[in-house]
């Protein structure tokens, strides 16, 4: 009859409108919306993360081997927030923002205590370089015990991360997981670093060991984070022009500590003829990535045209 079809189309109509509904919803919440909105200069927008159990199962990372058990690295994130160990960090007042991402990183031995205002209090992954283990080992019962939840990233080359008793940074580790049991300690395959280095070579042209130069540890937390996450907005972190713009903020080279000018140590490291890090070169690359991946970069806001 007339009515029984016009509740059919009023439930199909309905049907239409809900599922329209959903995928107008999907959308706005994916972690590219906030690069849309900031497109048109809404960079302060918050980002909303998906809830932690909407991904099953979590992803294998096969070049990061768990020190105890030898198994690889499961992660899986939406939203990373990635907090430079920068100066820059100092008077931002953007930690309630970041605790809010589904996992925050941070790099080495960058505190939160004292300095949650600005970068916040929770550490999902910390990736280390093997010099840096001495500086987390001096507060072990800090870094290993009280923020057990953490997963601790460490790189390093195969002469101090070998397995067979003479790697001194392994063995440090190795020493760590008997005392804290707990701890989620991974370390870098030997064919992880060799990749992170054809990176290098591939993205400059420049061979880092013939150049005299050393990966830093934003370049391997980069790496890690375009595999493990959906969206990465890096925090505090200075585009390759920054230190030569009009009017740029004089800043300590890290938030922690005082010490040498951002910029200064910056051109100190990028001219060193060997053993420096080449930061400048590698900001570069960074911005030809957030093209291809979803990062954004603020406090400074970069513009990757």
């Amino acid at each position: 009859s007339f009515f029984s079809l016009q509740r059919k189309s009023i439930v199909a109509v309905s049907f239409i409108a809900a599922f329209l509904c959903l995928i107008i919803i999907r959308l706005t919440n994916e972690v590219t919306f906030p690069l849309i909105l900031n497109c048109f200069g809404q960079t302060s927008v918050k980002w909303i993360p998906f809830s932690n159990g909407q991904r099953q199962p979590l992803r294998s990372h096969y070049g990061y081997i768990n020190v105890k058990t030898q198994e690889p690295l499961q992660l899986d994130c939406d939203l990373c927030a990635i907090v430079s160990n920068s100066g820059q960090m100092a008077g931002q007042k953007v930690g309630a923002e970041i605790d809010k991402s589904s996992c925050i990183w941070r790099m080495n031995n960058a505190p939160t205590k004292g300095y949650e205002e600005d970068v916040g209090k929770r550490t999902t992954v910390r990736v280390v370089s093997h010099t840096s283990v001495p500086l987390l080992l001096k507060n072990s019962e800090y870094f290993f015990k009280e923020t057990n939840n953490t997963v601790y990233v460490i790189w390093g080359p195969f002469r101090n991360m070998r397995k067979d008793g003479n790697g001194i940074v392994y063995n440090m580790l190795k020493k760590t997981v008997d005392s804290y049991p707990t701890a989620k300690i991974y370390v870098t395959t030997e064919k992880r670093m060799s990749y992170c280095d054809a990176v290098f070579k591939k993205e400059t042209g420049k061979d880092r060991v013939q150049s005299g130069s050393y990966l830093s540890t934003g370049w391997f937390t980069l790496i890690l984070a375009m595999d493990a996450c959906y969206g990465i907005h890096v925090y505090g972190m200075i585009n390759d022009t920054y230190c030569k713009s009009e009017g740029f903020r004089k800043v300590p080279y890290h938030y922690y500590e005082p010490g040498r000018d951002e910029c200064e140590e910056y051109f100190l490291h990028e001219n060193a003829p060997y053993g420096g890090h080449r930061f400048i070169t590698e900001k570069k690359v960074f911005a030809k990535w957030a093209k291809k991946h979803t990062i954004i970069f603020t406090h400074p806001n970069w513009t990757v045209s």
